[in-house]
């Protein structure tokens, strides 16, 4: 692996992930593992790649990524939104396919707190009328 790399963020929900792409063969490592082992569903493993299909980059980059915080849904969100963000860096051409997909927008949804008199954010305590 090169010593040369791009940098990207990408976040989601509590979810960070620090991406780096290296000139290579194609291999993805999450957090020192292969992403096939860290992100076991198949529609998470499609969620990491999405963003090099699209590009048509599949097998020329070695990426490794150190995924942190939240959920396993939230970082694989929070890797494809960092690759994406690195394959710009790359090559700016790719900008308008990826805007294009939604994948450089940070999803800015997050939990909401709870509030004080309710059980939960929205919900409300039983009332009896009688």
């Amino acid at each position: 692996m090169s010593k040369d790399f791009n940098y990207a963020t990408g976040r989601r929900k509590n979810a960070v992930a620090r991406t780096r792409l290296y000139e290579g063969t194609g291999a993805i490592t999450v957090n020192g593992k292969n992403y096939e082992d860290y992100f076991p569903r198949k529609t998470l493993q499609m969620i990491v790649q999405q963003p090099l299909k699209l590009t048509k980059t599949l097998g020329k980059f070695d990426i490794k990524v150190n995924a942190d915080g939240g959920g396993v849904a939230g970082q694989a969100q929070a890797v494809r939104h960092g690759i994406s963000r690195a394959l710009i860096e790359i090559d700016p051409e790719l900008r308008p396919i990826l805007k294009r997909a939604g994948l450089l927008t940070r999803d800015a949804r997050k939990k909401e707190r709870k509030k004080y008199g309710q059980p939960g954010a929205r919900a409300k305590f039983q009332y009896s009328k009688r």
